[in-house]
């Protein structure tokens, strides 16, 4: 994670393209970390495992991502933004594409590791960049901007995925992901400016961790997302199991648009709200986000669950969003230099979060049933709700002060 001087090419209105290319990247790795969900029976099938320990390629790419994002974060503070993520893009397209000519479960374990090492150094810049680029007063807006590709991964690539998987071969689906690599990468390079920059190591000595975690607001938001997205990933890394139980196993790629459009119209609102009214967004995220999971707990009444979906993604799509303002707008009322470990940390511990989700998923679908993974879900939820309201005093406030 970086600082930014002011740099001369920052105006009053968003730029755009900038912002849309970031939110690109952000769509291919997103896409690439979840696209296992949607394909799931065909590449279990194809590699001779079963689903549980296909759904482990979640895992380690999650794992990936974990424990190299605040080594290489560190390792990489002196190189300059621009050119390091064109260079984790690259790697990324490397691994994706071995991932899709993968002869057997370990070649596919280790190019799926290696995609979320690099995605993991491409996250842990892309939110950080966004904000640097936008006009003062519009950072939430443009993380918003360049987080929206989150729910277009879920609303449209995972469906496409899952339908080019049906059709051709889960193979398919991650080859396709290299070609629109291939694309973002010329995008990037004519439409993101190379801001002028000093890194948070240089200027100020680097606070641990530890320090990090003492400024108030930051665990309570760092809490947040382990809760949170360890419930979202038990639950939807197994979702194609779960809607087989529902006797919904054709209409997967339909139940996925359908969650990804309300993700969509969930980003839209946060937002054009997050910089005014974080906390009633957090508070509303985790109330949808629990009472659809319970209806996927409590029944699997095909009407039921479809209704639960959207509250699912209305719960989930904003939420990227409204946790990486958060732990920059914490860590910003002690400098700059705590804001990028803050973000740090949220990245590991995000992908922390996923690859341990998977695992739970796994042991929970195989253990027990399919439903149990709905159930902790839900309660995970819950305790998101919980620790949202009780993080009142600092955690998830406006951008114009520092708590309400």
């Amino acid at each position: 994670m970086t600082t930014t001087t002011a740099s001369p090419t920052r105006r009053d209105a968003l730029p755009w393209s900038a912002l849309l290319a970031l939110g690109t990247a952000v769509f291919i790795t997103s896409l690439t970390e979840t696209l296992p969900a949607g394909v799931l029976p065909q590449m279990s099938s194809s590699i001779g495992v079963s689903s549980g320990a296909a759904g482990q390629t979640v895992t380690v790419y999650a794992t990936g991502t974990a424990l190299t994002a605040i080594p290489l974060a560190a390792a990489t503070a002196g190189v300059r933004r621009k050119p390091l993520l064109l260079s984790a893009m690259t790697a990324f397209l490397v691994a994706n594409t071995l991932t899709a000519a993968a002869p057997g479960y370990t070649v596919l374990l280790v190019s799926r590791f290696l995609a979320g090492v690099a995605a993991g150094l491409a996250w842990a810049i892309l939110a950080g960049y966004a904000r640097r680029i936008a006009p003062t007063g519009q950072e939430g807006r443009a993380i918003a901007i360049a987080m929206t590709g989150i729910p277009l991964a879920l609303s449209l690539g995972v469906p496409t995925g899952t339908l080019i998987g049906q059709q051709i071969g889960w193979r398919a689906s991650f080859a396709a992901v290299s070609v629109i690599t291939l694309a973002v990468l010329a995008w990037i390079t004519v439409s993101v400016p190379a801001v002028n920059e000093t890194t948070a190591a240089a200027e100020e000595p680097k606070p641990t961790a530890l320090q990090t975690l003492r400024v108030p607001g930051v665990t309570a938001t760092l809490v947040v997302v382990v809760t949170f997205v360890l419930g979202h990933t038990i639950l939807y890394a197994y979702i194609a199991p779960y809607l087989r139980h529902a006797g919904l196993a054709t209409a997967v790629d339909a139940i996925l648009l359908t969650f990804g459009i309300a993700c969509l119209v969930s980003i839209w609102y946060t937002g054009r709200h997050i910089d005014r009214h974080p906390r009633g967004l957090a508070l509303t995220a985790a109330t949808l986000f629990t009472v659809g999971t319970a209806v996927f707990a409590t029944t699997t009444a095909q009407a039921a669950v479809w209704v639960a979906a959207v509250a699912w993604g209305l719960g989930w799509g904003g939420t990227p969003t409204l946790l990486q303002t958060a732990a920059g707008h914490a860590g910003m009322r002690r400098g700059p230099a705590v804001a990028d470990t803050a973000q740090a940390i949220l990245v590991t511990l995000w992908n922390a979060a996923m690859a341990l989700g998977g695992i739970i998923g796994g042991i929970l679908l195989q253990r027990v049933d399919i439903t149990a993974d709905a159930v902790a879900a839900a309660g995970l939820g819950i305790l998101s709700l919980a620790v949202i309201t009780l993080a009142r005093k600092h955690a998830f406030a406006p951008t114009e002060q520092e708590a309400p």
